[in-house]
């Protein structure tokens, strides 16, 4: 009875964090996704960092008990029971993994991988896309089904994060269900390990795909400072002027000398006003007029430079003069795919901030006119993976010509490429 008790504590445990963690924060805007786990195309490297007890990876898409695989489809696996899936789950991958797992006999880890190149101190939301891959069948009267507790972790083993996924039900047709957890990285903590097991056992059923991993950064809004309306003058020049021959009536003698005098009192307040207007209205025009002109010439002039820019050497790898007036730059790992993460800078602008290296491009486009013929592009390792030192390869594509730069970045030194319009 006692250890009923402890398990049931557990459970109500867990559902608790995994509510608290589901929980969205409030003024929270997220940026696009910082890390994205898309498991790549064609034999990847497993991404886990250790060995598993309970599970081992093969290479075909219908993973048996115990097994998982990394593949781009499913067809008719174990005679029809699961869906057939054509595509993974990220738009626009063709040819793109998922993450296939069939449950092992008893309850264990199927994934633990390293998240590097977070920032400490900082909210962020993980996400991920699952999906029940058995389909309702009367082969199995009580079907088996995925129930997930994934956990985000220090190094050391202090928990960040969880997400308990409850049963993912079958269901007649494939689909994608997300799931989501909100977390502030510990301080001076810039790596986490994730790790995921199913709580069900294997058997009739518990299969399942996972897809697209990420992890956004959370940007707080400031609330709008209310200001509280102007408060009109308790008197205004013209209604005292007016208010003397309306209070002062007391003879036919005075109301005359007051009409007579109206014209000296009551001309001067319009011109006053009128001036006053103008005199208001011309600074607006003048400060519209210059911030026009200042906008202008920031597009010739480059930002201040950042630090990282500053402390580390700044090779110049490549230098290109084209005619063209887009170019597209394609950014992709170099070799293994290792858990490079790089920071890109376009003329001392931040523009992809601790973005990871893998097959799927990091693609951003630059324009060149005659207002802004010179830019440079700055790649700064943010770690170097496991394979240092951190490489990639950039593709650059303008409408007539294709060029492939390979890069390399370190701690002490950042890769710059520098395109000039030609005169």
């Amino acid at each position: 009875m006692y250890v009923t008790l402890k398990k049931i504590a557990f459970i109500l445990l867990l559902l608790l964090v995994g509510f608290l963690s589901k929980a969205q924060p409030a003024n929270c805007v997220f940026q696009p996704p910082q890390i994205t786990i898309h498991f790549g195309t064609g034999n990847v490297r497993d991404p886990n960092i250790e060995a598993l007890y309970d599970y081992q990876r093969v290479s075909h898409s219908c993973p048996t008990d115990g097994h998982y695989s990394f593949s781009s489809y499913t067809s008719a696996c174990f005679s029809d029971d699961w869906h057939t899936l054509l595509e993974d789950h990220t738009a626009g991958d063709v040819g793109g993994n998922m993450l296939l797992v069939n449950a092992a006999p008893y309850r264990g880890t199927f994934l633990r991988t390293s998240i590097g190149g977070l920032k400490s101190n900082t909210m962020y939301e993980l996400g991920l896309w699952l999906m029940n891959l058995c389909k309702p069948t009367e082969k199995c009267p009580f079907p088996l089904l995925p129930n997930l507790y994934i956990r985000l972790e220090t190094p050391e083993g202090k928990v960040v994060a969880n997400i308990v996924t409850g049963d993912i039900p079958r269901v007649p047709s494939p689909v994608w269900t997300q799931h989501k957890a909100y977390f502030t990285t510990p301080a001076n903590e810039t790596t986490l390990i994730l790790a995921m097991a199913d709580n069900s056992p294997g058997g009739c059923g518990n299969d399942f795909a996972m897809d697209d991993i990420t992890f956004r950064e959370c940007i707080k809004q400031i609330p709008p400072v209310t200001v509280a309306p102007k408060t009109k003058p308790a008197t205004k020049p013209t209604s005292t002027a007016a208010k003397p021959p309306a209070t002062n009536k007391p003879s036919t003698t005075a109301k005359a000398t007051v009409i007579k005098a109206a014209p000296k009192k009551t001309t001067p307040p319009p011109p006053q006003k009128e001036i006053q207007n103008s005199t208001i209205a011309k600074p607006k025009t003048d400060t519209v007029a210059k911030t026009i002109s200042v906008v202008k010439q920031n597009q010739k002039v480059y930002a201040p430079t950042p630090l990282v820019l500053k402390n580390r050497e700044n090779a110049v790898i490549r230098k290109i003069e084209t005619d063209a007036s887009e170019i597209k730059i394609e950014l992709y790992d170099n070799g293994e795919i290792d858990g490079d993460t790089v920071s890109i800078y376009h003329n001392n602008v931040l523009i992809k901030s601790h973005a990871r290296l893998s097959q799927k491009p990091i693609t951003f486009n630059i324009a060149l006119d005659d207002s802004q013929p010179h830019h440079e592009i700055v790649m700064v390792a943010e770690n170097l993976g496991t394979i240092p030192p951190n490489t990639s390869v950039m593709i650059i594509t303008t409408s007539t010509n294709r060029y492939e730069v390979f890069v390399s970045s370190s701690e002490q030194k950042n890769a710059k490429v520098v395109f000039d319009l030609k005169k």
